[in-house]
């Protein structure tokens, strides 16, 4: 374990505090790279996505993926929480905590366009991270690239009727520039250049090598995690410290949101008898968010300055600390999840 994923809890405290400090020190620096984006996929985080997942993805054998059908628990459980779960339950939570207990706190007129960008944060699953966080928990990778790939091509049928439904619209303008790049980009490229990348250091020096090649990666994978945090925080460092308040209530049923869901993966795999190692990624890819996805489209249905917006990139200050509290949770717990498997 390197010292970044040994003490990562204080390195996430000290990157989220950096990010903000320098965002409010610097902000047309800041403003300068956060407009380098394509569809609102910002270049610079894409990068670093890219030396987060890539070592992970290089780990995969895709002659293995044909044993990913033992795990078909596993999968049952991560699509239901994401599909059947997961949107309805932040719509629930943003009509009890932001359309009732925090009203008094928030501006009147933004109160529904807050739900909705909640609600377009928890319609979608995560594509990317989802890799890091189930290297943080050793969880099984091949279970991980074939859940995410079935949830990306399901995402694609399912996401707009499912915010049409929530949001009572007739009609919903998919960012599809935006889907289809960040697929492309966090999962189909780095897939192939890590393929690509194992074949020849296999070739080269064999297991040893490719061994080798990995743990030289691994410190510049956790790197990349703590530079994204610093540049999600950087971005948003003026908003944060101009509404501080607004932001935090927000945040709640973000919270629980993700805690509830994973939470729910987690014990049903464990009911169902699946390994750790799936009920790692799949409580975790269970309450992850595509937050790309879901600022897009809050920006194309309600505008950059709308509630929504806000309340989706929200949805990305969070994201990253919260999800490696649960890996932490999920880590710890793993004596206790695999007593309960034993006959």
């Amino acid at each position: 374990m390197s010292v970044f994923e040994r003490y990562l809890s204080p390195w996430v405290a000290a990157c989220i505090v950096v990010g903000i400090a320098l965002g409010h020190l610097f902000p047309a620096a800041f403003g300068a790279i956060g407009d380098a984006e394509i569809a609102q996929v910002n270049l610079p985080v894409a990068v670093l996505v890219w030396l987060m997942i890539v070592p992970m993805l290089v780990k995969i054998d895709f002659s293995a993926l044909r044993e990913v059908g033992r795990h078909w628990r596993g999968i049952g459980v991560t699509l239901f929480v994401n599909w059947a779960v997961k949107p309805f339950s932040m719509a629930l939570l943003g009509w009890l905590f932001i359309g009732h207990l925090f009203r008094p706190w928030l501006p009147a007129d933004q109160i529904e366009s807050y739900i909705a960008g909640l609600i377009l944060l928890a319609a979608a699953p995560c594509t990317a991270m989802v890799f890091v966080w189930s290297h943080l928990t050793r969880g099984e990778p091949h279970f991980t690239l074939s859940q995410v790939a079935l949830n990306d091509a399901i995402m694609l049928v399912a996401f707009a009727p499912i915010v049409g439904l929530l949001l009572g619209l007739s009609a919903i303008v998919v960012p599809w520039n935006t889907l289809l790049l960040s697929v492309g980009l966090y999962i189909v490229v780095p897939v192939i250049v890590a393929q690509l990348l194992r074949r020849a250091v296999l070739a080269a020096g064999g297991e040893a090598a490719l061994a080798n090649l990995l743990a030289r990666l691994q410190p510049l994978s956790m790197s990349a995690l703590l530079a994204t945090l610093v540049l999600l925080f950087g971005f948003q460092g003026e908003r944060i410290l101009a509404q501080p308040l607004i932001i935090a209530l927000l945040a709640v049923p973000i919270l629980i949101q993700v805690y509830f869901n994973s939470g729910l993966a987690y014990l049903l795999n464990r009911a169902s008898g699946e390994a750790h190692c799936v009920a790692g990624p799949s409580a975790l890819i269970g309450a992850s968010n595509f937050f790309e996805l879901a600022v897009a489209a809050a920006i194309s249905l309600f505008g950059l300055q709308s509630g929504a917006a806000l309340a989706t990139v929200v949805g990305v200050l969070v994201e990253v600390p919260v999800m490696l509290s649960v890996v932490w949770i999920v880590n710890r717990s793993q004596p206790w999840y695999e007593r309960g498997l034993r006959p």
